[in-house]
């Protein structure tokens, strides 16, 4: 498609459309304390729990390029 290969296709859409995905998570995650007046530390929790499991993507795609995998 458009002189990708599916594997090129398929990174690319991975990488940034679930990049993009995150921030607009971080958003909600933002939005759901500014909402809650969660105040400084539940907003300090929300973002850790909620945004914890985000670490494992982002550490993935660092390990990859440093593996080269």
């Amino acid at each position: 498609m458009f002189g990708f290969s599916e594997e090129q296709f398929s990174e690319f859409f991975v990488t940034y459309g679930v990049s993009a995905f995150i921030l607009y998570m971080l958003f909600i995650v933002g939005e759901l304390a500014y909402k809650s007046k969660a105040g400084r530390t539940g907003t300090f929790v929300l973002f850790f729990v909620l945004a914890f499991g985000m670490f494992g993507f982002v550490a993935k795609s660092i390990i990859q390029k440093l593996w080269g995998i």
